[in-house]
């Protein structure tokens, strides 16, 4: 009986990769347009569906992010401090394994960004 419980739990978790993403870690960031491309890095920690962390082009200079984990969806939102710009405000990424994907800006200047993960933390 025991077999056949274990068996089924780890199918189940091979049925649903979605529900294992996890983003926590460094990620190297790199936001692309028309007018070239800026490069950053981001540190994340993930709670169940909750994210929060910092990005910025480095690693002294960095903004707070949160956001919301959604099977391989993440929504990702901005902190900045009063006076401080930053290249978007919230943005939708598609997560698969050590990549994420997704478009930032208004439809007629959108930019792409990409968070590749640098180190795994444990």
């Amino acid at each position: 009986m025991l077999r056949v419980v274990v068996a089924l739990m780890c199918s189940l978790a091979w049925a649903n990769p979605t529900a294992m993403v996890d983003v926590t870690g460094r990620w190297r960031v790199t936001i692309s347009g028309s007018d070239g491309a800026i490069a950053g890095v981001a540190s994340l920690e993930q709670q169940g569906e909750k994210v929060t962390g910092s990005m910025g082009p480095r690693e002294d200079d960095t903004t707070p992010v949160s956001g919301v984990m959604k099977g391989d969806r993440l929504t990702l939102k901005t902190h900045p401090k009063p006076g401080f710009a930053v290249p978007f405000d919230t943005c939708e990424l598609t997560v698969n394994a050590d990549r994420m994907t997704g478009s930032i800006g208004a439809a007629d200047e959108k930019r792409t960004i990409e968070f590749v993960r640098t180190r795994q933390e444990k």
